[in-house]
């Protein structure tokens, strides 16, 4: 049996993952799903969240757990699981991201979005640089992030989407072949995701090589629309 940490996106939190938790721990697995700082009900100040503190909580979360753990990465927060892996690499059995952001040392989430020329939600996002946030525009949800989705899911989001931080996605991640290029990485692509679009997945996943790529046939957010699937791709990883 293996342990999941589960890491939300932007704007989101770990309520990404409530139709995807109870089918791995139908299978044994233990899972974790956590709202990363200043996003969902941790209550830090946004304007306080850096990429460092974010990804302390979650070593201090991996450092909690006994054995190996499996971190799933979705969308921007690919970063988060990357810098991880340099800090905790004989913790860390295997990377999945999940149309997420596969950033090489140096380099960071910003520079690889403003590449995504075809994504819907740019036009779409509100910036307040007095909170050094931003949030997305309820008009975009259902286009952007849920299009083929179930509508009650749009409906949550209004309630449940919140500012996100700039500063994680400015920091250039510190990655090294030792530690980060140690650990097994696998990417799932989203083969019709409207926010982060296929042509950058397959440019970080081609540029950062995975030791396999799948593709399931979903907008960004597949833990929604195909749960089941999904969780038999992460099964699938898990047992390689």
């Amino acid at each position: 049996m293996k342990t999941f940490i589960l890491i939300h996106g932007s704007w989101h939190s770990s309520w990404n993952w409530h139709k995807v938790i109870p089918i791995l721990e139908k299978f044994g697995h233990k899972v974790y799903a956590i709202d990363l700082p200043g996003m969902g009900r941790d209550k830090t100040p946004v304007n306080e969240v850096k990429l460092h503190s974010t990804v302390q909580k979650v070593c201090e979360l991996i450092d909690s757990i006994e054995g190996k753990v499996i971190m799933v990465g979705h969308s921007k927060n690919g970063i988060v699981i990357s810098q991880a892996a340099e800090y905790r690499p004989q913790k860390i059995e295997k990377l999945i991201y999940l149309a997420a952001y596969l950033i090489p040392n140096g380099k960071t989430q910003a520079e690889y979005s403003a590449l995504d020329v075809n994504g819907v939600l740019k036009p779409y996002v509100t910036r307040y640089p007095e909170l050094n946030a931003h949030t997305l525009q309820t008009a975009i949800y259902k286009e952007g992030l849920y299009h083929d989705c179930d509508d009650s899911i749009t409906e949550l989001a209004k309630l449940l989407l919140s500012h996100e931080p700039v500063e994680s996605g400015i920091t250039p991640l510190q990655l090294t072949d030792e530690n980060f290029g140690s650990v097994r990485r696998f990417y799932i692509e989203c083969t019709d995701d409207r926010a982060v679009t296929p042509f950058i997945q397959q440019k970080m996943y081609n540029e950062t090589v995975c030791e396999k790529v799948y593709q399931i046939h979903t907008s960004h957010s597949p833990f929604f629309s195909k749960p089941k699937e999904l969780c038999d791709l992460f099964l699938e990883i898990a047992s390689l």
